[in-house]
């Protein structure tokens, strides 16, 4: 079973989502507040249940919030984001070589995320 790390950073607080094997998912931003980082946590597994907009496609179809926008970096990797209902980036993903493993981070994170502890 999946789980977020909140840990301490220079500046703030942020989490990571780990799957039950210990491999990070997810990233959050650095919040200002270890209660702004339990919040983001809170948004996460709510609002891991949306669609993917892939973005590496012509004709991009767009999905309302919630959702995963998979799309390909300057290096050419492949990553997602996840954007809660009001549009807000609440999670990223590392970089991906290729598009199948991407989608499999997606799925990962709407497995983990719901039911995933907090460790602090």
């Amino acid at each position: 079973m999946g789980k977020f790390v909140v840990k301490e950073t220079a500046t703030g607080v942020k989490f990571d989502l780990k799957a039950g094997n210990g491999e990070v998912i997810a990233t959050s931003e650095v919040y200002s507040s270890k209660a702004a980082c339990l919040n983001g946590i809170a948004s996460v597994k709510k609002n891991c249940v949306g669609e993917v907009e892939d973005q590496t496609v012509e004709n991009v179809v767009t999905v309302k919030h919630p959702k995963f926008e998979l799309y390909q970096d300057k290096a050419g990797e492949y990553r997602f984001r996840l954007k809660a209902t009001n549009g807000e980036v609440i999670a990223t993903s590392e970089g991906y070589k290729s598009k199948a493993s991407c989608e499999n981070g997606i799925e990962s994170v709407k497995k983990n995320a719901p039911e995933a502890e907090i460790e602090e």
